[in-house]
Formats: structure tokens, C-alpha cells, sequence
């Protein structure tokens, strides 16, 4: 018997063993592959995130530009500094290049669509904005647009609700078009979108005025001779921001193209009429506001794809709202003369001027007044060839108790800080493949100042100007660009 339940249980554990055996060799169980899929709802190149009901898109795009004559990246005329003033300090010929990055998400809730959208910009540039050795490589890098969506609320960076869809770029590549609103870097904001159907929309929106929309808020009784031949007149005297920018927006979007209708209020507030006392007190706030009208024609008669985009804006005391973007607020060019040394036209963007070193002496704010238009004809040749004819037309003005203000120590000359400028160009693309454009633009700016006569101007070593005698005349800029870009 012992030998029989020892034969048994010495069968039963080699059964055991070779079950286990087996078991150890049989493969696992793998995990469900989980295939990017494409997610068609929200147009082409979206992806559902794995393993989510989030959608993604990446894209972006690379562009090379080479600027001519002009002062720095991106086309900017020769208006002011070392380029104004056609000296040989200035860069005639620069290098820019751009990286965009973009990621847009979005995910469908029981609320509506939840989007958020990012775009970022690496910049490597010879000169100007984006030159010089700080930064990434020698680079900089932007943040444009940063923003999340959700139930008609837009919190973040983005266009302005002020803004067109085609912001500073009616037909152009230069970002220097100015006669109205250009924030294409995008604006920190709080808004809320209603959509009404068939194409009506209307928003209202909180806006940060510090980064784009204050140009200058000048004491004048600290200008000097040479601070206003380069478009300075004092010292520059805004406060901190109190309260954003207010603004609305109604917009028609249809098949045949766009009307909208935006206004902004905008406060003026300064520091001091001694910017380094508090004691010295200051001028009451006061509110600037800015009006446009847009419209954008499509389905014309010269061809399918053709389009004219134009602009109307208006503004007292938000003098960014026709002269921004990244336009800056004064203007300095030189040329020749046969009566003096040389002559020079200059000019300065402001919200508004006052006076006075303290309480007892000080002014209130007088507001400037601004206006422009702007506009393109956008034409395709073909699916390859396309053109654009662009031009714009601004005018500012500190009406006759600014002028006198800025003008109370003036001697010698025709003083008046009012100006116009007028800017008219064109560019031609090609696209030889899909996403691939090579485009050449030329644009000439005109500056018509009001200042009459000659001015002696002590020495500039920043521009290489001698202390000399300069004759007062209206000065034109040529600028031009050759761009490749290519977008994914």
C-alpha cells in the first residue's frame, strides 16, 4: 500500500509540475491597440487623442524673409532711428527667419465645443525686434495666441473683438500698414460671443490696454528741441492700468463677405506732473473711445477668389487704435535739403498731452483725435499667380489747445505736432505647389507734417546727427521684401 500511494502522489506532483510548465508557456494576453483615428468633425488634419474624445491639430509654418531698405524685420519703412535717419549705422538689408508652431483642441461637451488653441513663434532675425544675442540662439521667442473657449467665453490671448478677421493684413505682408487696428499677436482679454445664426454674431470684451493700446500720454513742459525732432513731446506720463479696455463687436459673416461694426472705451489715466513726486500731484482721468467699420467683398467679377477687404476707424484719445500694432509712436526721417544742412520730417502718436509741474500749475488732459482707412484688392491670376494692391491713410491731431501746449516754448519755426501719412503698395505671390509661396512686395510711406521752417537741432551720437540747422518738408520712404514660406 505504501508503495502504491507513493507512486500515486509522485504522479500526481509530475502532473502538477507539467501543468504549470504549460501554463508559464503560453503567451499573455496583449492590450487592444489603440490607432489614431481621424476625427472629421472639426475639418481636416484633426486626430483624436488616443484613448480620449479630445481632437488635436498640429500645423504651423517656416518663412524666410529677406527685408531691403527698410528699418528692421518685417518690412518696417525707414521712419524713425538710424534707418530714418540714412546713416550708416542703419541696416539697409536683414534676415529674418520665423518658426510658427500652432496646437488646437477640442473636445464636444453637453455646453457646446471646448477649444483651446496655442501658437508660438521662434525668431531669429539680423536686426530690429527679433536681432540680437539674447533669447534662444540668438532668437526670441513669441507667444501669439494662448486661449480657451467655452460656452461663448473666450479667456486667454487672442484677437481682439475690435479686430477683423484679417487684422493688420488686407492684402499685405508688411505688419507695418498702419490706419487701423492691428493686434495680429493676439490681446489678453475676457469675452463673451453670441451667435445669432446665419452668419450675426455680437461679443463684448474686457481688454488689457498696457501691452498694445497706450501710446504716449505727454507732460510738455519737459520737451526739449532735440526730444520733438525725434517725435518726443516730454516725458511720457502714463499711469498704470485701472481698468481694461471695453469692447463690443457686431458682425454679419456670410457667402458674400463680411460687415462689422466695433467701438472700445478706452481710459487715459497719468501719473504725475513730476513723474518721480507723488506729492505733485495729477490731472483728472478722462475716457478716449475708438469706433470701426469693416466690410470684406468676395465673388467678384474679376475672378473666382478675388477679394477687397477695407477699414474705417476713428478714435480720440486711443490713438493705438488707428497707429498700432507694432508700429512705434514717434517718427524721425531725414533727406536732403538745398537751404540747410539737411531737412527732416518728424512726428509723434499720443492719446493726449498736458501741462504743469505740479497742482498749481497743471492742466488737465487735451485729447488727440485720430483717423483712418485701410484697405487691399486681392487678385489670383491663376491657381499659381497672385497680386495685391494695398494702401492706407492716417491723420492725427492735438487740436488747437494740445497744439498750443506742445508749442508754448517754440521758437523760430512753424510749430504744429499734427501729421498725416499715407502709404500705398503692392505684392505678388507664387505658389508653385501646395503650401508653398514665394512673394516679392514694395511699399512707399509718406509722412506729411504740419511743422514749417527750420530748426536748429543740437547733435545726436545715437544717429549720427551734428548740431546743425535742418529745413522742415514733408519726407517719403521706400521699403521692400522678399518672403518664402511654407505652411504645414
Amino acid at each position: 500500500m505504501k508503495m502504491v500511494k507513493g507512486l500515486f502522489l509522485g504522479s500526481a506532483a509530475a502532473l502538477v509540475a507539467m501543468s504549470g510548465a504549460q501554463a508559464a508557456d503560453l503567451p499573455l494576453k496583449a492590450k487592444a491597440v489603440e490607432y489614431v483615428k481621424v476625427c472629421s468633425i472639426y475639418g481636416a488634419g484633426f486626430y483624436y487623442i488616443p484613448g480620449t474624445d479630445t481632437c488635436i491639430k498640429l500645423g504651423g509654418y517656416l518663412r524666410a524673409d529677406a527685408t531691403l531698405y527698410g528699418s528692421s524685420n518685417y518690412n518696417a519703412p525707414a521712419w524713425n532711428g538710424a534707418a530714418g535717419a540714412k546713416s550708416r549705422l542703419a541696416n539697409n538689408t536683414i534676415m529674418y527667419m520665423r518658426q510658427d508652431i500652432n496646437i488646437d483642441t477640442r473636445t464636444a461637451t453637453e455646453y457646446g465645443v471646448v477649444r483651446t488653441y496655442f501658437d508660438a513663434t521662434f525668431n531669429w532675425g539680423s536686426g530690429g525686434a527679433s536681432g540680437g544675442s539674447t533669447g534662444i540662439a540668438s532668437g526670441s521667442l513669441g507667444v501669439y495666441y494662448a486661449f480657451i473657449q467655452f460656452a461663448g467665453f473666450t479667456f486667454g490671448k487672442a484677437v481682439s473683438q475690435f479686430d477683423t478677421p484679417w487684422t493688420g493684413y488686407p492684402g499685405n505682408n508688411t505688419s507695418f500698414l498702419i490706419g487701423g487696428y492691428d493686434d495680429v499677436t493676439g490681446i489678453n482679454q475676457v469675452s463673451y460671443t453670441a451667435q445669432f445664426g446665419n452668419g450675426v454674431s455680437a461679443a463684448i470684451s474686457l481688454e488689457d490696454q498696457s501691452a498694445y493700446l497706450q501710446s504716449g500720454l505727454y507732460n510738455t513742459s519737459s520737451i526739449t528741441t532735440l526730444g520733438y525732432s525725434q517725435g518726443l513731446l516730454g516725458t511720457n506720463s502714463y499711469a498704470g492700468t485701472s481698468i481694461p479696455d471695453i469692447v463690443g463687436q457686431l458682425r454679419v459673416d456670410q457667402a458674400w463677405g463680411l460687415f462689422q461694426l466695433s467701438a472700445a472705451a478706452h481710459q487715459v489715466r497719468a501719473s504725475y506732473y513730476n513723474t518721480a513726486l507723488e506729492t505733485s500731484g495729477h490731472p483728472s482721468d478722462t475716457w478716449g473711445y475708438a469706433v470701426q467699420g469693416a466690410i470684406s467683398l468676395k465673388n467678384l467679377p474679376t475672378g473666382p477668389g478675388d477679394s477687397i477687404n477695407f477699414t474705417a476707424t476713428y478714435a480720440n484719445g486711443a490713438s493705438r487704435y488707428v497707429i498700432g500694432g507694432v508700429t512705434g509712436n514717434s517718427f524721425a526721417i531725414f533727406g536732403n535739403s538745398g537751404t540747410a544742412y539737411q531737412s527732416i520730417a518728424f512726428a509723434s502718436a499720443a492719446d493726449g498731452v498736458f501741462a504743469g509741474t505740479d497742482v498749481s500749475n497743471g492742466t488737465g488732459i487735451t485729447k488727440s483725435t485720430a483717423w483712418g482707412v485701410r484697405g487691399a484688392f486681392n487678385h489670383n491670376w491663376n491657381p499659381y499667380w497672385s497680386t495685391s494692391v494695398f494702401g492706407s491713410y492716417s491723420s492725427l491731431s492735438y487740436g488747437s489747445t494740445g497744439r498750443a501746449l506742445v508749442c508754448a516754448t517754440a521758437v523760430g519755426f512753424g510749430c504744429n505736432p499734427d501729421f498725416n501719412i499715407a502709404q500705398v503698395g503692392t505684392v505678388t505671390r507664387w505658389t508653385p505647389v501646395k503650401n508653398l509661396t514665394l512673394s516679392a512686395e514694395v511699399m512707399y510711406t509718406y509722412l506729411d507734417q504740419s511743422n514749417t521752417g527750420a530748426l536748429a537741432i543740437p547733435a545726436n551720437a545715437t544717429i549720427a546727427k551734428p548740431a546743425a540747422t535742418y529745413e522742415l518738408k514733408d519726407q517719403g520712404v521706400w521699403s521692400g521684401n522678399l518672403r518664402v514660406q511654407r505652411v504645414f
